[in-house]
């Protein structure tokens, strides 16, 4: 099975779920919800997979722990930035980063095509993270910070799961740890900041459209990342982080049809620029 369009379709999703997030006020008590709904998913991964192997468990909780600050990490960038600002400049801090890890800590090796590629895809994010200049000083550090550690559980995990011999034991672990540590964490954030929505059957303040948003995020989420997981089995890990982080071109699309955000023509060059760059991966 090819591993581009895997990623793509990884991509797709993940821009999907954070949108999902974006779009409801009170996204610290979604995202516990989707928390939640991540860890009941990836229970029957438990039961069918076989455990991963002993040596890879360090890095298992190490990289909940990733995920769950991750996640903190997300949901306050968003209460202060723009999802069209937000989202490239995480997801574009990312791919750099993980070339030069790979290269140092991995020992991978990129043709001169697939750097060509990765410096195609990094220049064309870096326009659209910087294609929209009125968010807070405070949401981009944010943003930045959680490209960081996107970067972080990219490697990790990467180097993880092509030592776990299961990519479905690797997920569910994952999954069912940061899912419910998320859950926890953001309730609690959500219980000292109470929204107070008026009428409709709630779960812990949100509405019930809120908590099916919650949920389906929830199933886009374990989805997007178990592709991710497996194109790590069998791709550079630079490779498949820029990859992924098409998903920038997929976030401005859903921004300007479904969110009603403005798609000017600086943005949609960039996208053509990391849609350039990925073909130019998958060919390298």
């Amino acid at each position: 099975m090819p591993v581009v369009p895997i990623v793509l379709v990884a991509a797709a999703l993940h821009a999907s779920w954070n949108a999902l997030v974006k779009s409801v006020a009170d996204r610290a008590r979604l995202m516990a919800v989707m928390g939640g709904a991540t860890a009941a998913l990836a229970v029957p991964l438990l039961l069918l997979a076989p455990l991963p192997h002993a040596e890879v468990w360090p890095a298992i909780g190490a990289s909940v722990l990733l995920h769950l600050t991750y996640n903190l990490l997300l949901t306050a960038s968003y209460r202060d930035g723009d999802y069209n600002q937000v989202y490239p400049i995480a997801r574009g801090t990312a791919p750099p980063v993980v070339a030069v890890c790979s290269v140092l800590l991995v020992g991978e090796r990129l043709s001169g095509w697939q750097v060509a590629g990765l410096l195609v895809v990094s220049g064309g994010l870096v326009v659209l993270a910087a294609a929209r200049r009125h968010g807070s000083p405070r949401s981009v550090a944010l943003a930045v910070m959680t490209g960081l550690l996107i970067a972080a559980y990219t490697v990790l995990d990467g180097v993880g799961v092509r030592h776990a011999g299961t990519v479905a034991g690797y997920s569910g672990w994952l999954f069912v740890g940061q899912g419910l540590l998320t859950a926890l964490a953001l309730t609690a954030v959500g219980r000292r900041d109470p929204v107070r929505a008026a009428g409709g059957l709630t779960v812990s303040g949100l509405r019930t459209p809120a908590v099916a948003r919650g949920v389906a995020a929830g199933a886009l989420s374990l989805a997007a990342y178990m592709l991710v997981l497996w194109a790590q089995t069998r791709g550079a890990l630079a490779v498949v982080a820029a990859l992924r982080e098409t998903s920038v071109v997929f976030a401005g699309l859903i921004g300007a049809f479904a969110l009603g955000e403005r798609l000017p023509s600086r943005r949609i060059g960039a996208s053509v620029l990391v849609a350039a760059g990925a073909v130019v991966l998958a060919l390298g």
